[in-house]
């Protein structure tokens, strides 16, 4: 599987960013993830190919930061997506 481009952190705020909608699957990844119990190292490593080892503060705040952002979207996010399918 082919790893998208990702930021540090993910957008902030009430709107769905293109960046969000690129990043669909990746957020679902996390949930699935955290859902499961599974490690965040493990996590971090399989989704963003980030070694934590190596790279411990950055791994911790990108698997935080989005893993933040994907359940902004099950709560908020995914009304924008209904509202945005509708209007097409």
């Amino acid at each position: 599987m082919t790893t998208l481009p990702y930021e540090t952190e993910p957008p902030q705020g009430d709107a769905l960013t293109v960046y969000d909608e690129r990043h669909l699957v990746t957020y679902l990844r996390l949930l699935d993830a955290d859902s499961e119990g599974a490690d965040w190292r493990e996590a971090v490593q399989i989704i963003f190919g980030i070694e934590p080892d190596d790279e411990p503060e950055r791994a911790r705040g990108v698997h935080d930061s989005h893993l933040e952002r994907a359940r902004w979207m099950t709560t908020h996010g995914y009304r924008h997506l209904l509202e945005k399918a509708r209007g097409q």
